[in-house]
């Protein structure tokens, strides 16, 4: 650069090879070093935060673990109920099995006064005839009935 480069208005002499910085006004621009102001944040609101946040979470965890108690009450009681129930259809099916059976049937048909008959007629009804003897059925022909032995029931 060559030192004869304009000076600006109202300055008198260049500097540095800056000629539109005088000197007061060189002086103003320069930085300085300041001393830090240490401004301490306060931890309140921090450690308010993390503590509601770690009691929420205890009182999250308490929440759960009551209602999971809760349940597991609840499914025992229910499965309680469930075998409660099962052995009771397995009663009510044992007991409506005996009233099926045959000789259920036939004792109570011989309380009510019927009786086994010995001779059978057929009628053919094609021709209309009868084939066999046809003879009334008496008490004494009618065989003894055995009474059904009854299982224990194991609970």
């Amino acid at each position: 650069m060559s030192s004869a480069s304009p000076v600006p208005s109202g300055r008198t002499t260049p500097l540095r090879g800056r000629p539109w910085l005088d000197g007061a006004a060189l002086q103003r621009a320069r930085l300085a070093v300041v001393p830090r102001v240490r401004v301490r944040a306060s931890r309140f609101p921090f450690v308010t935060l993390v503590s509601l946040i770690l009691l929420a979470g205890v009182v999250g965890l308490l929440c759960f673990n009551t209602s999971m108690q809760q349940a597991a009450f609840t499914e025992s009681r229910l499965s309680q109920q469930a075998t409660d129930l099962a052995a009771r259809q397995q009663t009510l099916e044992m007991e409506l099995e005996e009233l099926r059976a045959p000789q259920h049937l036939a004792a109570q048909a011989q309380k009510q006064g019927l009786v086994i008959a010995t001779t059978v007629a057929m009628l053919d009804v094609e021709t209309g005839k009868v084939r066999g003897q046809a003879a009334p059925a008496t008490a004494d022909a009618t065989p003894p009935l055995r009474p059904r032995v009854r299982k224990p029931v194991f609970r």
